[in-house]
């Protein structure tokens, strides 16, 4: 769905604070509520707008430890990478995974407590998933930048700022 400068308004500050009003919302967009609610209806149905969800802060909640993982598999015959898919989306340590091109064939994001949550999940998960051949780590020693943000521009390519 191509989306218009309002829209693409709209997308970047609810990126920003999913919590908005709408009339706040529609202030800051420069339309009147009615016609801001309509757009945003229109982009949750087109299913560019996801979900809506709190970001916590890993720390203060006790998943701290950042890993990256880069995975490889063993064969890449169509069961094998379904049931690690499969495997990798039940594991709520696992927040994001990619099919990459290189020498790894996926790379995990996972989040757990420290080192020996991480130890403990290397051997009992990630070792054990179907098809997993290797698995080479990088632990992250700080944050230097976290955004969930997509840099949005409108239909004319035209990059917005709030």
């Amino acid at each position: 769905m191509p989306y218009d400068r309002y829209e693409a308004n709209i997308l970047s500050i609810l990126q920003r604070d999913g919590r908005i009003t709408n009339q706040a919302l529609a202030e800051q967009v420069g339309l009147s509520p009615a016609p801001c609610w309509r757009r945003l209806k229109a982009l949750e149905e087109s299913g560019i707008i996801r979900r809506y969800a709190a970001i916590l802060e890993p720390e203060k909640v006790g998943i701290g430890f950042c890993v990256f993982a880069h995975v490889t598999i063993t064969r890449h015959s169509e069961g094998i990478v379904e049931q690690f898919e499969r495997a990798v989306m039940n594991r709520p340590e696992i927040l994001e995974c990619y099919s990459t091109m290189g020498s790894s064939d996926y790379l995990l994001k996972i989040m757990v407590a420290d080192v020996a949550a991480y130890d403990a999940f290397l051997h009992s998960c990630l070792f054990v998933l179907p098809g997993v051949r290797g698995v080479e780590s990088f632990a992250s020693l700080r944050e230097i930048k976290y955004d969930t943000a997509l840099p949005l521009a409108d239909s004319q390519g035209s990059q917005t700022t709030l």
